[in-house]
């Protein structure tokens, strides 16, 4: 599914989404990060179920955008007790799902934040869950990771290690993007493909999360930095 794509969503299009999202999700404080609310839902498996009903028909990517995935809280939650990180820099949460590491950076001062996403839902939501949170991010319907994310300075990704054939293309974006001099930080908690190696650990927390994901309801998430 990942692909190029125009940054522009059709104004119809994306005014149906908003509505989708306020109709399906919960507006709350995101647990372990409560300076955050986001549009959530509770249980995955129905939301996807209509989403698809909604776009009419399968093959939609899962609704990664409704839920606070560990690896993105833990993000947000390093950036929001370390605020130098990003203070006054250009940002880049890729791969931003609910857009929650984006708004950490934007609360913290960050200059500016884009926030890239394969999922036209996912961009919709960040855009509202922004604006919730009195903030402005840049929420972009595109594919970077063949790139090297300039011009942010910072690179941030909450959860992007989960499947061997992502881990695969993200490991050389993030490379790429640390070889040119931005910061690098990704959070992880647990995922197999993380090669822990070519990271250093800045952070670690115990995250709760929601136990229908994760068969769990605390997840030990690391925060590393790329070198």
């Amino acid at each position: 599914m990942l692909r190029g794509m125009p940054s522009e969503l059709p104004t119809l299009q994306a005014g149906a989404d908003l509505a989708f999202i306020r109709r399906e999700t919960e507006l709350k404080p995101v647990p372990f990060v409560p300076e955050i609310r986001l549009h959530m839902a509770e249980d995955a498996i129905a939301l996807w179920e209509t989403t698809e009903r909604e776009r009419g028909g399968a093959g939609l990517p899962p609704p990664f955008w409704a839920f606070a995935w560990a690896g993105g809280v833990a993000v947000a939650r390093y950036v929001l007790d370390h605020p130098e990180l990003v203070d006054g820099r250009a940002v880049l949460d890729i791969a931003a799902g609910s857009g929650l590491v984006g708004v950490a950076a934007a609360l913290r001062g960050a200059k500016d934040v884009r926030a890239a996403e394969i999922d036209a839902f996912a961009v919709s939501a960040i855009g509202l869950n922004a604006e919730v949170n009195g903030v402005r991010v840049d929420g972009a319907l595109v594919d970077l990771v063949d790139g090297d994310g300039a011009p942010a300075e910072v690179v941030l990704a909450g959860d992007v290690f989960y499947e061997r054939a992502m881990a695969a293309r993200f490991l050389p974006f993030l490379e790429r993007a640390a070889a040119r001099g931005a910061t690098v930080i990704v959070g992880d908690p647990g995922r197999a493909y993380l090669p822990r190696d070519r990271f250093t650990a800045v952070a670690a927390y115990q995250v709760p999360v929601v136990a229908d994901l994760e068969d769990t309801s605390v997840k030990t998430t690391t925060v590393w930095r790329l070198g």
